[in-house]
């Protein structure tokens, strides 16, 4: 009997198509890039459901469910499901597990394909539908008539809520031998929906289950009725525990649940079976290996509550069928109708099917065989005039990364002997910080774009170096200004390039890059043949800073001089592509329990912000970079151990992506998100300001009250979005100070203010940082610090303690040409002053002035510590109005690459 699929609405606006097959007598449309379509099988075909009726389901019916997704590499992820009621016929669900198979084969052969039952569903399954699904009595084939639930006079009914993350959710009777004390239930009456929260049920779950109750109150209620909690325990001494117990005919102590209505987590052993010619075959083996599995055939993987299907690519459309079939037969013959079965097919296994096996070896780019094909069907169809955008796979989209973060303010760097003092830093910040753990060679681009202009030296000045050098024998190969260095300019623009020493070797060399070279007062800029004139800019910038006051002689790849190649140890070959990092992927969430020193996860499937609870800590995985946050109410010593979670889950590799072990890692605080977390959400700030457990938080938001808001200092909105935000960069201050006795300084937020006074502030005798004003201190901590108190807190006493490792003045690692002065950094400070002032008025000279010959780059006898990047803050107010024509306030609201076009123009640039 030939199967069809039904038309579909015509396609949305912006929506993609996949092509028109054959055995399908339209095209499959989901619902824009990303999509759910849902069919209702009648009469043995699938019947397409309104998706205004997504998440309606009906007990005596089969369902096929297709979820599509974009990923970030161009191509599409297609998860099939077919949803079981418990009251469908054994022909419908068999119509329903061949029609995934047919499906799939019209989607290209890669989908996953899950079996779902009733009451049993899969939790990737659940998230589609969230908060929960509510199936109704009814039902086509059956012979069920479907009744509308607001058509009906309202029954009484008690449900029982369980899971964190999706919640399942089943009608039980409506008597009180139907509760007990580890779940929880909700009873939906005619004017007042209750939640009896059992005394052994998670906060978590008991958030998870409001969701439930808003669900009920706007489907069945119209939003029209009173929501009331009870609390398990509470008896009769609260009015609504007392309204709640009088329904059920007056309190009685509840039951115990008994061991045997637990699910119980047995040892089951896994079986392999083969299929061959229709025939069940079980492998004997003493240890499950990848070899085991044959191309041209299928097998069942049984793990008991789960069954899995394995499909060659070499099988045949019938050979697949005939493994489902085979699949539904042992579930039924062995009485497991409850168990999912998960059908896959060979190299697009899921992790927790290569997970069952002792090692799985990488997956090839597999050269499929449904690609040829379909590249074949597109062009006859293009030859015929048909429309087959979607039949092959899209390009990836290719874009430069975006850093996502506002670097306005100031810099603090600090060279630290252990990433412990940088935990305690966060502690001491009370966790508000972002902490970055990163490895050379590793870096985010946020890390670049806080530096901006970022020189990386070979070797080290610190002891634990110079010690390492020793032991172990090896050349101390430690940047000298005099020496030989090679140089690899690297960025995007003026405020992200990075002058990356490397070795200094031909081989170092690479076509698309720009380089310099120097040794003592010879120095060479050498320009790839694949580099852009964005390139030349930057190898021009970064000259100033390595070698300012030494000419360069331009060398081009193909036309170096001898003396160039001698330099560098002879020629010989080296690259032509450029130095990449790895690729964003698309993110995965995953709930994380700390148990006994281990990590266990649980992904989280079609994650938002709701399902960061504060009681836990989350990891998101983007592949480039793996996320750590923490909730508020996570326990102290848990947030202390953020980062060794974060470890923890690199070592594991739960996706199994072969994860770098010096893959980045971010700690993020709930409350305290940086932009370039918040990204991969829909983000509301208020959500993440509110305080209590996230079970009160959504209570009183149900209760039609406003939300409690987290009494803390209010946070800068990040001003930087990414290089399209059209911010004016020009007003960013940018004040710096270099000077071996005191760290690089930036603006900082009021947290991290406190930390850095117990820095600054532990001898009188030290400058205090201007840009740290005492009243932001005193805002944020009204007990400690501040000259209105004389007596030291106990807290700036163990930050003091704490930090006390880093007093004394640090030695520079930078070389003497980029260094500057104190008093360079007022001048440049003014600069925010003085944009905000009156043109008109007389603009005072402050800080260090030299005569503009001093100044220029070509001066024979240069103004000495300077910041050559701001050469015109050290000219007086005449000779500044002279240069530019203009005040210093019209010349710092200008934009910073027309500053710098009008420096240039007078050698200041």
């Amino acid at each position: 009997m030939a199967i069809y699929f039904a038309p579909l609405p015509p396609p949305l606006p912006g929506s993609f198509s996949l092509p028109r097959i054959p055995q399908f007598d339209r095209q499959v449309q989901p619902s824009g890039l990303s999509g759910l379509v849902v069919w209702r099988i009648e009469n043995f075909k699938p019947v397409p459901v309104a998706t205004s009726s997504h998440g309606k389901f009906y007990m005596g019916d089969s369902y096929i469910i297709l979820k599509t997704t974009a990923l970030k590499n161009g191509s599409f992820r297609h998860d099939i499901h077919y949803w079981l009621g418990k009251d469908t016929s054994q022909d419908e669900a068999g119509t329903a597990a061949i029609l995934t198979v047919e499906l799939d084969a019209a989607l290209g052969g890669r989908a996953v394909q899950y079996r779902e039952v009733q009451g049993n569903e899969t939790e990737r399954f659940l998230s589609y539908f969230r908060p929960c699904i509510m199936p109704q009595p009814g039902g086509v084939a059956s012979g069920f008539n479907h009744v509308e639930v607001n058509d009906q006079e309202h029954v009484t009914r008690l449900y029982v809520c369980r899971g964190k993350h999706v919640v399942h959710v089943k009608e039980v009777p409506f008597t009180r031998s139907s509760l007990n004390h580890e779940d929880i239930f909700i009873l939906d009456t005619k004017s007042k929906i209750f939640q009896f929260n059992g005394s052994n049920s998670c906060i978590q779950e008991r958030a998870k289950a409001l969701e439930v109750v808003q669900y009920i109150k706007d489907t069945f209620h119209e939003g029209k009725c009173e929501v009331a909690g009870v609390e398990d325990g509470k008896l009769m001494a609260d009015a609504e525990a007392g309204e709640f117990w009088a329904l059920f005919g007056g309190f009685a102590p509840l039951p115990r649940k008994t061991p045997s209505e637990d699910k119980e987590d047995r040892e089951i052993a896994i079986k392999l079976i083969c299929i061959n010619q229709g025939k069940l075959e079980q492998i004997i083996f003493e240890s499950l290996a990848r070899e085991l599995l044959e191309p041209n055939k299928c097998y069942l993987l049984d793990c008991g509550a789960e069954m899995y299907v394995w499909m060659g690519r070499s099988t045949s459309l019938q050979e697949r069928k005939g493994a489902s079939n085979a699949a539904e037969k042992l579930l039924i013959d062995d009485s497991r109708a409850k168990s999912h079965v998960i059908k896959v097919i060979e190299g697009f296994e899921t992790v927790m099917f290569k997970s069952k096996f002792i090692e799985w070896p990488p997956t090839p780019d597999l050269k499929l065989s449904s690609e040829d094909g379909r590249g074949k069907v597109a062009a006859l169809l293009k030859s015929q005039g048909l429309d087959v955008k979607g039949l092959m796979k899209a390009a990836p989209v290719k874009e430069e990364p975006q850093p996502y973060i506002d670097c306005t303010g100031h810099l603090q760097v600090e060279r630290v002997s252990a990433m412990s003092l940088a935990s305690k830093m966060v502690q001491a910040a009370k966790f508000q910080a972002v902490q970055v753990r990163l490895y050379e060679g590793k870096e985010p681009i946020q890390f670049f774009v806080i530096f901006q202009s970022l020189q990386v030296f070979k070797g080290g000045l610190s002891s634990g170096y110079k010690n390492f050098v020793v032991e172990n024998d090896i050349v101390d190969d430690t940047y000298s200004e005099g020496g030989i260095a090679l140089f690899r300019i690297q960025g995007s623009g003026s405020e992200n390039m990075q002058a990356l020493q490397v070795d200094t070797l031909a081989s170092s060399l690479n076509s698309s890059y720009c380089y310099i070279l120097h040794n003592g007062n010879t120095v060479f800029t050498w320009t790839g043949n694949a580099t852009t004139s964005l390139d030349h800019d930057l190898v021009e910038r970064q000259l100033d800073v390595i070698k300012p006051d030494l000419p360069s002689r331009s060398q081009k790849e193909g036309r170096e001089t001898d003396q160039f190649w001698e330099l560098l140890g002879g020629k010989s070959k080296y690259p032509n592509q450029k130095v990449g990092r790895e690729n964003e992927s698309d993110p995965h969430l995953f709930s994380c329990i700390i148990s006994k020193g281990n990590i266990k996860v649980k992904e989280i499937h079609n994650f938002t912000q709701d399902d960061l609870m504060t009681e836990d800590v989350f990891v998101l995985d983007c592949h480039s970079d793996i996320f750590v946050w923490v909730g508020q109410e996570v326990d102290a010593k848990v947030k202390s151990q953020a980062m060794d979670i974060g470890e923890k889950f690199l070592v594991h590799d739960f996706l199994m992506e072969k994860l770098s072990r010096e893959t980045p890692i971010f700690t993020v605080s709930e409350g305290s998100e940086p932009h370039f977390f918040t990204r991969f959400f829909n983000w509301d700030c208020a959500k993440s300001l509110m305080h209590g457990s996230s079970y009160q938080r959504k209570f009183a938001v149900l209760k039609g009250g406003a939300p409690p808001s987290l009494e803390k200092p209010k946070r800068r909105t990040p001003a930087f979005m990414g290089r399209s935000s059209g911010q004016d960069k020009s007003q960013r201050s940018r004040s710096m100070s270099t000077s071996p006795d005191r760290p690089l300084v930036r603006g900082r937020s009021p947290a991290f203010n406190m930390l850095t006074s117990a820095f600054e502030n532990t001898n009188k005798s030290n400058t205090r940082n201007l840009s740290t004003p005492p009243p932001a201190v005193r805002k944020l901590f009204p007990k400690s610090g501040g000259p209105e108190h004389s007596r030291v807190s106990p807290k700036k006493s163990a930050m003091s303690a704490l930090t006390s490792s880093f007093e004394g003045p640090l030695k520079s690692t930078i070389p003497k040409s980029v260094k500057a002065s104190h008093e360079p950094e007022k001048a440049i400070q003014g600069e925010g002053a003085a944009s905000s002032a009156n043109e008109n008025e007389q603009e005072d000279d402050e800080g260090t002035i030299y005569p503009y010959e001093r100044l220029t780059t070509t001066a024979e006898d240069p103004a000495p510590d300077i910041d050559l990047t701001k050469r015109e803050a050290y000219l007086s107010s005449a000779e500044f109005n002279d240069k530019f024509n203009m005040t210093r306030a019209a010349f710092y609201k200008l934009p910073k690459w027309k500053q710098n076009k009008l420096k240039s123009g007078v050698q200041l640039f």
